[in-house]
C-alpha cells in the first residue's frame, strides 16, 4: 500500500480490487506497466475478524451488508467493501460456467473469440492460483445433512469445489482461504503495483472518448485527483455502472442487472449441526440450472433472521441455535433490474422485477428444499415467508405451496451480474467483446458487469477467467 497523497499518477489505474481488478492488476503490473489499484474499503487481515459476524458485516461490507433492490419483491443483497472485494467474504465456493452458458453468451451477444476451450484453460489456471479443491476430509454436519437428505431421494448432487488449502489429514474445519488478497494482489505489488485504500472514485474526467482523471475522495474527506492513460473499472456489478454513470455514461450501462434470486430456511435437526464460521459444500444439482439447493451461512444472529419472518410461531425456536442450520433454494432468473445513478445521491438507485416464472419457481424450490431437510431428518423445518408453517412431515409441504408468495418472502441474493455486457451487438452489449467500453477508447469494465446474464452457477470463476482474457487482450493490443 501506498501513502495517501492529493495527486497521483498511474500508467493504468484499476478501480476495485476483487475478482476482476486483482487478477486485472497482477496481470498488467507483471507484464511490466505502472498499475496503481484504487479501493474504497479496507485492508482486513485475514482472520482478524470472524467470518459472518456482525463485526465483518460492518467492517468488509458496503453499508453492513444492508442493501436492498427495490420491487415487489425487494430483494436484499451484499457486496464486499474491502481489498480483495467479495472474495474476502463469500464462501470461496468455486464453480466453472456450463460450456452451453459460454455458447449461448457467445450467441446471444456476439462475444469474438469466446471459445469455451480457450475460456477453460484459463479456469485451469485460475484454480491453480487458488488451489481450488474438494474437503479431503469431514465434511461440517450441515453440509453432510444436504448431502444425505438428496442421496436419500436419489436426486443429483455434488461437492462445491472451493478456493481453499488444506493441511495433510485435514478437514472441513482446517481449510485456509485463498482470496485476492492471498493470492492476485500478492502477485501484482511483487511486481511494483500501488495499492490505495480506503479511497472511494466519485467519477472520471474526459476529453472526447478518452478519459483521462480520477476524482476521489479520499479517508479524510478531502480531494484527491488520479491522472492516467488507461482506465480499468473493476467495482462490481452495482458499482461500476454507478460510477461510470456518475461520469456521463449512460446508454445500455446499468439497465440488465442479472441476480440469482434465493430464499431460504431454518432446518433443527435432533442435535448440534451448527458451524458458525462455515458453510455446507454439497448443493443439490437435480433441478439444475433452474433450480440449486445448498447451505448458508448459519452463525446465531442469521438463524434468528431466518426465524423473523413468523417470529411469534418461530421464536422459541433461536435458544436452539446449535441444532439449526440455513439453506437456500436459488433460481436462474428471467427478471432483469436497473441501476441508477441518482444526482446529490451517494449510493445509487437499485431496481429488479422478478416475472412470474421467477416466482413460482421460487415458491416450488423452497417446498422441495423443506423436502429435502425432512429427508436429511429434520426435526422442524422453517420456512422464510410472512405467515409460514412450520414443516414436520411431507403433509405439511402442501401448505408451504399453498401459503408461499414471493412478495411476503425474504428474497436475496449475493450473485449480482450484467450491468455492463459485453459483446458486439450494440442493442444488448455495453462495452465490446473485451470489456472496453463502447464510444471510449481507454477505459475498461472487467468484472461481473461484463457477464451476459447470471451464469446459473457461482459466478466469480467467471468473472476471473473473462479478466484475465481481457487483461491479455489489452497487453497483446498495446504491444
Amino acid at each position: 500500500m501506498i501513502s495517501p497523497a492529493r495527486h497521483h499518477d498511474a500508467d493504468v489505474l484499476v478501480i476495485g480490487s476483487g475478482a476482476g481488478g486483482a487478477t486485472t492488476a497482477a496481470l498488467l503490473a507483471e507484464a511490466g506497466r505502472d498499475v496503481l489499484i484504487v479501493e474504497e474499503g479496507p485492508w482486513v487481515e485475514q482472520g482478524s475478524v470472524v467470518p459472518f459476524s456482525l463485526e465483518q458485516m460492518d467492517r468488509q461490507y458496503r453499508s453492513g451488508g444492508v442493501t436492498v433492490a427495490l420491487g415487489r419483491p425487494s430483494i436484499a443483497y451484499t457486496e464486499g467493501r474491502c481489498a480483495g472485494g467479495g472474495t474476502e467474504v463469500n464462501s470461496g465456493l468455486y464453480r466453472r460456467p456450463s460450456e452451453e452458458t459460454l455458447v449461448r453468451w457467445q450467441r446471444t451477444h456476439r462475444i469474438a473469440d469466446f471459445g469455451p476451450e480457450a475460456f477453460f484453460e484459463t479456469c485451469e489456471e485460475v484454480e491453480q492460483t487458488l488451489s481450488v479443491s474438494t474437503v479431503p476430509g469431514r465434511h461440517t454436519p450441515a453440509s453432510e445433512r444436504l448431502r444425505s437428505g438428496a442421496a436419500a431421494l436419489g436426486w443429483q448432487h455434488d461437492e462445491i469445489p472451493r478456493w481453499m488449502t488444506y493441511p495433510d489429514g485435514g478437514d472441513a474445519d482446517s481449510g485456509r482461504r485463498q482470496s485476492m488478497t492471498r493470492t492476485y494482489l500478492p502477485r501484482a505489488t511483487a511486481r511494483h503495483a500501488r495499492l490505495l485504500c480506503d479511497h472511494r472514485v466519485d467519477r472520471l474526467v474526459w476529453d472526447g472518448p478518452r478519459a483521462f482523471r480520477a476524482e476521489l475522495t479520499g479517508p479524510d474527506g478531502g480531494p484527491v485527483t488520479i491522472d492516467f492513460g488507461d482506465v480499468f473499472v473493476c467495482a462490481g456489478a452495482i458499482q461500476t455502472p454507478a460510477l461510470l454513470q456518475r461520469s456521463g455514461r449512460r446508454g445500455l450501462v446499468g439497465r440488465s442487472l442479472a441476480v440469482h434470486p434465493t430464499v431460504k430456511l431454518a432446518a433443527r435437526f435432533d442435535e448440534p449441526v451448527n458451524v458458525s464460521a462455515d458453510v455446507p459444500v454439497h448443493q443439490v444439482k437435480e433441478f439444475s440450472p433452474d433450480l440449486s439447493f445448498g447451505g448458508s451461512a448459519s452463525h446465531p444472529g442469521l438463524v434468528a433472521l431466518a426465524l423473523t419472518d413468523n417470529w411469534a410461531e418461530m421464536r422459541r425456536s433461536v435458544t436452539a441455535w446449535p441444532e439449526i442450520a440455513v439453506y437456500y433454494a436459488a433460481i436462474t432468473s428471467e427478471g432483469r433490474g436497473r441501476v441508477t445513478a441518482l444526482p446529490g445521491m451517494r449510493d445509487p438507485l437499485v431496481t429488479y422485477r422478478l416475472n412470474r416464472r421467477d416466482r413460482a419457481l421460487l415458491g416450488q424450490g423452497l417446498a422441495r428444499l423443506a423436502l429435502v431437510m425432512l429427508e436429511a431428518g429434520a426435526r422442524e423445518v422453517f420456512p422464510s415467508f410472512a405467515s409460514a408453517p412450520i414443516v414436520r412431515t411431507r403433509a405439511d409441504l402442501a401448505e408451504v405451496t399453498e401459503r408461499f408468495a414471493a412478495t411476503a418472502a425474504s428474497v436475496m441474493t449475493v450473485h449480482l451480474c450484467s450491468t455492463v455486457p459485453m459483446g458486439e451487438d450494440r442493442d444488448v452489449a455495453a462495452a465490446d467483446s473485451f470489456g472496453r467500453l463502447h464510444g471510449a477508447d481507454n477505459v475498461y469494465v472487467n468484472d461481473a458487469s461484463l457477464l451476459p446474464d447470471a451464469p446459473g452457477v457461482n459466478p466469480q470463476a467467471s468473472v476471473m477467467a473473462v479478466a484475465i482474457r481481457n487483461a491479455r487482450r489489452f497487453l497483446e493490443v498495446a504491444s
